[in-house]
């Protein structure tokens, strides 16, 4: 592998917001820290979470978060690997987290929409979240309503594969 990496910078009307694409062989240690460093110098207003796992306190990216919720008095954070306990309440939480990127679906349950494979509506009027790496979850019914509209809107019609 080179130690140098390729840059292109490709002018597009059609993207209001930059957008980046890495294209590599395998997900190497220089891909994570290119993505962290422009993951630092892009999202800096929305820090990283810190959160609690074997006794240590790590700091997780809000990219790799899929889903924040409780369980008990306790809450906890999740990403596609690994599980950990925050020492906020949801609500704090929700301030703290990126309003495009995550949407509370229930009194106790915050979720990432880009992580989100598909919604499911069935016909007893619920909606069932299915996230890429198999999680599954759903809609309280209190906020069908709200999530359907959102849908119909277009809000979150990229992230709806």
């Amino acid at each position: 592998m080179k130690d140098m990496v390729e840059i292109e910078v490709v002018l597009d009307e059609q993207y209001a917001d930059p957008h980046v694409t890495i294209k590599t062989r395998t997900n190497t240690r220089q891909v994570e820290n290119i993505i962290r460093a422009i993951e630092n110098v892009s999202n800096s207003d929305y820090p990283q979470i810190a959160a609690i796992r074997d006794d240590k306190q790590v700091f997780v990216s809000q990219r790799d978060i899929v889903r924040v919720h409780t369980e008990g008095r306790k809450v906890i954070l999740e990403t596609e690997d690994e599980t950990y306990t925050v020492r906020k309440t949801l609500a704090v939480l929700e301030d703290f987290l990126d309003s495009e990127r995550f949407l509370r679906i229930s009194q106790s349950e915050i979720i990432n929409l880009y992580k989100v494979k598909c919604f499911d509506f069935n016909m007893a009027g619920t909606i069932g979240v299915e996230f890429d790496c198999g999680i599954k979850s759903w809609v309280s019914r209190s906020r069908v309503k709200q999530i359907k509209a959102m849908l119909s809107q277009g809000r979150m019609s990229e992230v709806i594969r």
